[in-house]
């Protein structure tokens, strides 16, 4: 009988979003990604008119992810040593503090050393965040709807990824500032906090161990161990790290395409309407079959749909190939999410996901950097056309090292070659 239901539940789309809690932590995420994805808008913009560099966009995904890499070891162990609400509520109260001094600095036009300063403790504070966030979703779901909640969590952040940008851009072409970007930022943080706390859901086993180096790389070694898993987060990270067209937009809405703050706002939002698209029909349409195959497929289209953009002179294609981008890129979000839920033992969450965590910091914010590098040097069109073609190339790559992805098949039950 329980089998039954459990096969009924994972036909329902909306099975994940039946729990409480899981609803309770979805809404506390989409208030923080809201306002993350403003920010995000709000530095972008502001910095472009304020030094006109390439660089310096490039520059605020580097300083973002230096502490990704160099914490989000430790972050994951000490995620599965100590109580983990406590340590996603302590790392949100210090991204409201940091965004509250980016208010003060925009408001005040200060110095951007100090803005890069305060994104640098954004960077700490999502190193610890980040592994013990993600380690609350099997507290909230039970095992057989790990893949419904995958989407949902991505649905979430897309449709925050959507609102974010848009809002932002109207903040910015009405008010003229974005001062009170960063104000909701620090309020969302609080709001996140409040939520989090009334949150009952199962309790995950901690590991209770010393923090020795052979604890902190276990979750590289589970990684390596594990092919799929380190073929779909290999594959997501460089072509996140070459395909980063997302950070060049405040060059392409003023210099390229001329459709100044609302149309950034616009092309910022694109990607994740299309993400948000393809999630709801993930979730409603059956189980993949071919998951491994569809996400390689889905990469080399991600990389050509980037060519297309850096080519682009039109903004409806502009806005139509970040859609699309936004689109294929869920695919390996929701795969990749579903991997890392069925595979991972409890007691190992944190570590593994710390070890995620460094894989997503260097393919966004390095790959920020990498793109604001590159446009600097041959300009942003060659920069955008080089990362798409690199991006097929190691789709090729990847397809041929690891065969075990071409043969993944389902998501819900890990492979015995495994």
């Amino acid at each position: 009988m329980d089998s039954q239901n459990s096969n009924m539940e994972r036909r329902d789309p909306y099975a994940a979003l039946r729990f409480w809690d899981f609803r309770l932590l979805l809404t506390g995420r989409f208030i923080t990604s809201f306002g993350t994805e403003m920010v995000s808008f709000a530095i972008g913009w502001e910095l472009w008119l304020r030094t006109h560099s390439a660089f310096a966009l490039g520059l605020v995904g580097l300083v973002q992810v230096v502490p990704v890499i160099l914490l989000s070891l430790p972050a994951g162990h000490v995620a599965d040593q100590y109580n983990r609400r406590r340590i996603v509520l302590i790392s949100q109260l210090s991204t409201g503090m940091c965004a509250l001094g980016l208010a003060y600095l925009s408001y005040t036009q200060g110095p951007l050393p100090l803005v890069y300063l305060c994104l640098f403790g954004i960077g700490v504070a999502r190193a610890f965040n980040d592994p013990a966030s993600s380690t609350l979703v099997p507290e909230t779901v039970p095992p057989h709807l790990f893949s419904s909640a995958a989407t949902w969590t991505s649905s979430t952040w897309q449709l925050a990824s959507i609102a974010g940008p848009a809002v932002a851009g109207l903040i910015a072409a009405f008010s003229g500032n974005v001062t009170s970007i960063y104000v909701f930022e620090a309020v969302g943080a609080v709001v996140f906090t409040l939520l989090l706390s009334m949150i009952r859901g199962r309790k995950i086993p901690l590991a209770r161990k010393s923090a020795t180096w052979s604890s902190l790389v276990e979750g590289f070694k589970f990684m390596r161990d594990t092919k799929v898993i380190l073929a779909a987060i290999t594959l997501d990270m460089f072509a996140v790290l070459f395909g980063g067209a997302v950070a060049l937009l405040p060059i392409y809405a003023t210099d390229i395409l001329n459709v100044g703050p609302q149309g950034m706002g616009i092309m910022r939002a694109a990607p994740s309407v299309g993400a948000l698209l393809m999630a709801f029909a993930i979730a409603h349409l059956p189980p993949m079959k071919k998951a491994g195959k569809t996400l390689l497929w889905a990469v080399a289209g991600f990389g050509a749909a980037t060519i297309v953009f850096g080519l682009s002179r039109s903004f409806v294609l502009s806005v139509g190939m970040l859609a699309l981008l936004g689109a294929l890129d869920n695919i390996s979000v929701v795969i990749r999410g579903t991997l890392l839920l069925t595979h991972t033992p409890d007691e190992m969450r944190g570590r593994i996901s710390g070890v995620n965590s460094i894989f997503i910091g260097i393919s966004n914010e390095l790959g920020s950097f990498e793109s604001g590098f590159a446009a600097a040097l041959f300009g942003p069109v060659i920069a955008v056309v080089g990362g798409g073609i690199c991006t097929i190339l190691i789709v090729l790559a990847a397809a041929r090292i690891w065969p075990e992805m071409r043969d993944l098949k389902t998501l819900d039950v890990p492979q015995a070659a495994d």
